[in-house]
């Protein structure tokens, strides 16, 4: 099996949301979105499925290394890769073809270390450092790919990933509780009375939800933040990320259509409506 192949593979087993939007892509920029996702997936599952974090870290630290060697061969003109994993060599041309910078690479696995174990955020600043690390870096190495992009779009790229891991927050409190995980931070929920102890006890209230009502808020305001940073001439070139902006904003508004009831569920979004908003965005005829 090829490298590509590997990554098609890792990528269609996920049955990610994003993974609709690869569609509109040209093959070569799908195939790199395609490494670029395989790569976050394995990262992050070194995080929720090694429960040793000293073992989590040896592998993590492996795939620092791995990484680091990729971006020392492309250096070397000419070298032979020095990687060894599938992933690493699916990236290789996409990082040498769209400029992938090393430092988006670098925060991503920063951002899951912070996981090795999880603790809990005092603020919203150390959520925001969370977030640019695992969603903002991502979302700015897919721009990239996606195609030519300014300073801007890095700027809404960024922002993006802010609004979809504040809804992943949002979508997966009741799981993340139950791995000894609270992603809203101390500030958050003492200004509803609350504490991170309530959460783990999954324990529903009224104020629990007015405390997940703000981070939607929160996740509203990045979302229109971002679509506002984008230049109009690069609207085009970035049309995969905005059928994922509309298919995740949706999920976030389903979420507070239920009310917030996200303890003992994982709300999702059925096929046909995830197909029906991709078609309907990527058309324009849908707002983002």
């Amino acid at each position: 099996m090829s490298p590509q192949a590997y990554c098609r593979q890792v990528t269609a087993r996920a049955g990610s949301s994003f993974t609709l939007s690869f569609r509109l892509l040209t093959p070569a920029r799908r195939q790199a979105m395609e490494a670029l996702y395989a790569f976050c997936r394995e990262v992050d599952d070194i995080a929720d499925d090694i429960a040793d974090p000293n073992l989590a870290r040896v592998k993590l630290a492996w795939w620092r290394e791995e990484i680091h060697k990729l971006y020392a061969s492309l250096e070397l003109q000419g070298s032979q890769a020095l990687t060894q994993h599938p992933i690493s060599l699916a990236l290789r041309t996409p990082i040498e073809v769209y400029k992938l910078p090393l430092a988006d690479f670098e925060a991503v696995m920063d951002g899951v270390e912070m996981d090795l174990p999880h603790t809990a955020f005092t603020n919203i600043d150390e959520l925001n450092l969370y977030c640019d690390r695992v969603a903002g870096a991502v979302g700015r190495l897919s721009a990239r790919i996606f195609g030519p992009c300014s300073d801007q779009t890095l700027t809404y790229a960024g922002q993006l990933g802010l609004a979809f891991q504040y809804t992943n927050i949002l979508r997966d409190v009741g799981e993340d509780a139950r791995r000894e995980r609270v992603y809203l931070p101390d500030e958050m929920l003492e200004a509803q009375g609350l504490t991170r102890h309530s959460i783990l006890h999954l324990e529903d209230s009224p104020a629990l939800r007015r405390a997940l009502s703000d981070l939607h808020q929160l996740a509203e305001k990045a979302y229109d933040q971002a679509l506002a940073a984008l230049p109009p001439r690069e609207r085009g070139a970035q049309r995969a990320g905005l059928v994922m902006a509309a298919i995740y904003r949706d999920l976030l508004r389903s979420i507070a259509s239920l009310d917030y009831d996200v303890l003992n569920q994982r709300v999702r979004l059925g096929p046909l409506r995830k197909l029906w908003i991709a078609v309907s965005a990527a058309v324009g005829r849908m707002p983002y």
